[in-house]
């Protein structure tokens, strides 16, 4: 069996279970339901073996036998595999697995014959996603908030690709509504005092140096034809103009940490083309909208949320969360999604109750809909906490970031806890040049891999013999390498991309173990053989590395 098929542990688990009812056929063990979930997992410790299973202690109730009597006879009609050197019976009835040598080795030279998807899994079977991140309100620039919304919709976008599903990235852009208005008229009175003219910045309009900038820029394009236009007038052409910009510099934000999205889809959109004059309809005719205080509510409590959410606001307007609805609808019922993904910040936390009452209403499965929230972010030097720029002594741009340490330290850092985690980023820790940075740590990995490579030159090891990688640092970097397609199943089911930081750190500290062990390329006599089963080792592994770096959207520089 090759990892590619990156299912070792499923074909374990279902091993144990034909094992037990060998054994309840023979009369070992008594009759009893099997689960239907037999778990198999990495022991925490790797002494304990490569595989491990806890189902025996799970079963002594049913059994009414002791765990390790009941491992003992499953180990007993277990059926042989290929990948599996040793089985054993640990007290108080864990039933742990050691992998063969031979099977390990195996391995190698089918990753170099996959340098491209290695690791991939097809547990998604080609099913339509739309993972939508970012999403802004698109009146200003891109900040350390947006970034980890970015950095984790992107990274689940490439595990769920590498795990069989038909991605789609998306970024909505709330393009309608009062805070649009409020902006082009901010926006407007800076164009205008750039100009000379005396205009007041409205109460409540958006504050900050970008403003100022923009309107400046704006005013240097185009002159004073706005001042001279109706008022009115001339804000609605401020809105648009000042989207434009926004979006322009988002893109351009986005595209320095390797993010395309798919769609851009406008909020406008969906009162353009009648989305939300159906789903009005929709909630009207279930009898899902309720009128007091003058607005128009849904009705989330009939769904088990907490309280009623308004829709139309009391002065005729929708409210924000009518332009969800309408959104959804156009997702699941209009583009035919079998499952979306939202990337939402804490701040959206309470909005998960309504938007489960939402989809319900709807007449769609809840469990279609993923609420990816994630925790704020914490910007530090050097254990000082940062809150305002240096350049302009307000908020702290993404770009600003971005400049300093770089596109492949943010992912990486931004990355490096579940998005349930609060989290620091240290603005100089992330351009450390040691191990303490993980970042260097990882890409140096694989640098020194090509640096090896190149040092080996023009040597032909495509004949080299893997059976020859016996040693205990060889064995443990295969180890490593072979988790990968694990790691991608995983990061995929639970929608969490922190795993592959954690398994970069890991393969890179195997890598560097071997290195410090294992002589690659040697010139004394008897060594070629070694040397080319080496190489083709490193190469691999280079493989994985590469690979790994690629789904958390980083490089694999060759030279550091």
């Amino acid at each position: 069996m090759s990892n590619l098929d990156a299912a070792l542990d499923r074909v374990l688990a279902r091993n144990i279970a034909k094992a037990i009812k060998s054994a309840q056929r023979k009369g070992d063990l008594p009759a009893f339901d099997i689960p239907v979930d037999i778990v198999v997992e990495r022991p925490k410790q790797e002494s304990m073996g490569d595989f491990a299973t806890p189902v025996c202690m799970q079963l002594a109730r049913l059994a009414r036998m002791a765990p390790v009597k009941i491992a003992e006879q499953v180990v007993r009609y277990l059926p042989k595999h290929p990948a599996i050197a040793a089985v054993e019976v640990v007290h108080p009835g864990f039933i742990n697995f050691r992998l063969a040598a031979s099977w390990l080795t195996e391995q190698v030279p089918l990753i170099l014959a996959a340098p491209d998807t290695y690791g991939n899994v097809n547990i998604g079977q080609g099913k339509r996603v739309q993972v939508e991140f970012v999403s802004a309100n698109p009146t200003g620039p891109l900040h350390m908030g947006s970034a980890r919304n970015a950095v984790l919709g992107d990274a689940i976008a490439s595990v769920l690709t590498a795990a069989g599903y038909d991605v789609q990235r998306e970024y909505y852009v709330n393009d309608a509504g009062s805070q649009m208005r409020l902006f082009g008229s901010t926006l407007y009175a800076r164009y205008a005092q750039a100009l000379g003219r005396d205009e007041p910045v409205p109460e409540n309009g958006y504050q900050g140096q970008y403003m100022v900038d923009l309107g400046a820029k704006l005013a240097a394009e185009h002159g004073d034809k706005y001042l001279a236009m109706p008022r009115e007038e001339a804000i609605a052409a401020f809105v648009d103009l000042g989207l434009a910009e926004v979006i322009a510099g988002a893109k351009a934000d986005l595209a320095m940490m390797g993010i395309e999205y798919d769609c851009w889809f406008s909020e406008r959109k969906l009162y353009r083309e009648g989305q939300y004059d159906k789903i009005m309809a929709i909630l009207r005719e279930g009898g899902y909208l309720d009128l007091h205080d003058g607005a128009v509510w849904f009705k989330a409590t009939a769904f088990g949320a907490p309280k009623d959410e308004v829709v139309v606001r009391s002065d005729g307007t929708p409210g924000y969360f009518a332009s969800d609805i309408a959104y959804h609808y156009n997702k699941f019922i209009e583009r035919g999604f079998d499952r979306v993904i939202d990337v939402w910040g804490a701040d959206h936390q309470g909005h998960v109750p309504r938007m489960v009452a939402m989809m319900k209403a709807l007449g769609l499965d809840p469990n279609r809909l993923s609420l990816v929230i994630y925790q704020l972010v914490t910007l530090k030097r050097g254990g000082e906490v940062v809150r305002l720029s240096k350049r302009t002594g307000d908020m702290i741009t993404l770009r600003e970031v971005l400049e300093e340490v770089g596109a492949d330290a943010v992912r990486f850092f931004l990355l490096a806890r579940s998005a349930d985690s609060q989290m620091d980023f240290d603005l100089e820790l992330a351009k450390e040049q040691s191990d303490e940075n993980p970042v260097y740590y990882v890409q140096y990995a694989h640098a020194r891999i090509c640096s090896i490579l190149r040092h080996a030159g023009d040597l032909d090891y495509g004949d080299g013999d893997v059976s020859l990688l016996t040693s205990e640092p060889e064995l443990a970097l295969i180890r490593r390498m072979v988790r990968l397609s694990e790691v991608v199943r995983l990061s995929a089911e639970h929608e969490s991309p922190h795993y592959l930081t954690y398994y970069a750190q890991e393969l890179a500290a195997a890598f560097h173990g071997f290195y410090r062990d294992c002589r690659v390329v040697s010139s004394e006599p008897g060594d070629e053989a070694i040397t080319k089963a080496r190489l083709k080792l490193v190469s691999a592994c280079r493989i994985v590395l590469a690979r790994t770096l690629k789904l958390m959207g980083m490089s694999a520089p060759e030279v550091m």
